[in-house]
C-alpha cells in the first residue's frame, strides 16, 4: 500500500485540472494552503468571477484523526473507533453561462487503522453533470467518456457505477435527481491496492476529457435574464443536496475540516421561489421531463 504514490498523483491531478480550466477561462486559480490542528492539511485552489467560471474550486486534502466521524461509519459500523487518514481531490465548477452545466468530481482514499490489526483501506469517487438546459449530445459524450474510463477494469463497472451515481445524487424530498449522473463508487478494495489505485487514476484522468468538449460547445451560446433566472433557481437543488445529503460535506464538517474549503462547492448566487413551475413545453420544462429522469445514455 503506497500512500505516498496516491498523494503524489492527487497533487498532480489537482495541478493538471486547474491548468486546463485556467486555459479555458483565461484566469488563474488562487492557491490557499492550510493546516488542520488535528492532523494533516490541504491545498485549496479557487477561481471566481472569471470569463467562463463564476465560481470553481479544486481542492486537495490529506487529513488524519483519532476516530472516524459518524458520516464515515454510518454504513460501516465496524470502523467506529479506528483512527483514520483520508486524502483526495474534490472539485466543483459553476459556470456563468446557463447553457454550460455545473460539474463535480472527486477521487479519494481512506485508511482506517487500529493497533495490532491490519489497516482497512478503500477508494471512492466519481463525477456527475448538472445541466440547466438539456442537450442529448452532451449527456451521451459525458457518459461515453465515463464508460471508456471504466472498461479496462471490467465491462460490468460502468453500468454498476452509473446506477450507483443515479441513486446517490438524488434528492428524496424533491423526488428528483440532481443532474444527469455519471459515475459514483465507494468502498472499493477488490483486486488489490494497485488495481484500485489504477481505477482511481483512470476516473480522475478522464474528468476533463468528459467536461472540456461540453464547455467548449456551449460557452458561446447567447443567454438572457430568463436563462439566468432558471440557472439560479436550479442551483438551489445543488445547494440542498450538498448541505443535507452529501457524504463528503458531512465528513468534512464532522471531522472539524476547513469550512471554507468544504463549502467551496456552493455557488456564489442562488435563488429559491415558492412553488415555482416552468412553462409547459418550454426548454426549462424539457430539462425536467426528458433529462432529469433515469436513462441509459450509452
Amino acid at each position: 500500500m503506497d500512500i505516498q504514490a496516491v498523494k503524489d498523483y492527487l497533487l498532480g491531478l489537482q495541478d493538471a485540472i486547474c491548468d486546463e480550466l485556467s486555459d479555458l477561462d483565461g484566469s488563474t486559480f488562487v492557491t490557499d494552503a492550510w493546516d488542520r490542528p488535528e492532523g494533516g492539511g490541504g491545498r485549496s485552489r479557487v477561481l471566481a468571477d472569471g470569463a467562463l467560471i463564476e465560481k470553481g474550486g479544486v481542492n486537495f486534502s490529506h487529513v488524519q484523526g483519532a476516530s472516524m466521524p459518524g458520516s464515515a461509519t454510518a454504513h460501516r459500523p465496524e470502523l467506529a473507533g479506528r483512527s483514520f487518514q483520508a486524502m483526495g481531490v474534490s472539485l466543483v465548477i459553476h459556470p456563468k453561462n446557463p447553457y454550460v452545466p455545473t460539474s463535480h468530481a472527486n477521487v479519494r482514499l481512506f485508511v482506517a487503522e487500529k493497533e495490532d490489526e491490519a489497516p482497512i483501506w478503500w477508494f471512492g469517487g466519481g463525477y456527475d453533470l448538472t445541466p440547466y438546459y438539456g442537450f442529448e449530445e452532451d449527456c451521451v459524450e459525458w457518459h461515453r467518456t465515463a464508460k471508456l474510463a471504466c472498461e479496462p477494469f471490467g465491462e460490468e463497472l460502468y453500468p454498476k457505477y452509473k446506477h450507483w451515481c443515479d441513486e446517490y445524487f438524488y434528492l428524496p424530498h424533491r423526488q428528483e435527481p440532481r443532474g444527469v449522473g455519471g459515475l459514483f463508487y465507494d468502498d472499493l478494495n477488490a483486486g488489490g491496492f494497485d488495481h484500485c489505485f489504477g481505477f482511481m487514476r483512470s476516473v480522475g484522468d478522464s474528468y476533463m476529457r468528459a467536461y472540456r468538449p461540453i464547455v467548449e460547445r456551449r460557452r458561446g451560446l447567447a443567454y438572457g435574464e430568463r436563462e439566468r433566472h432558471w440557472q439560479l433557481y436550479r442551483r438551489g437543488r445543488y445547494v440542498e443536496f450538498n448541505l443535507v445529503f452529501d457524504r463528503g460535506t458531512l465528513f468534512g464538517l464532522q471531522s472539524n475540516g476547513r469550512t471554507e474549503s468544504i463549502l467551496m462547492s456552493l455557488p456564489p448566487l442562488v435563488r429559491w421561489e415558492y412553488s415555482y413551475q416552468p412553462q409547459p413545453d418550454s426548454p426549462e420544462a424539457d430539462l425536467l421531463t426528458n433529462y432529469l429522469v433515469p436513462k441509459e445514455w450509452v
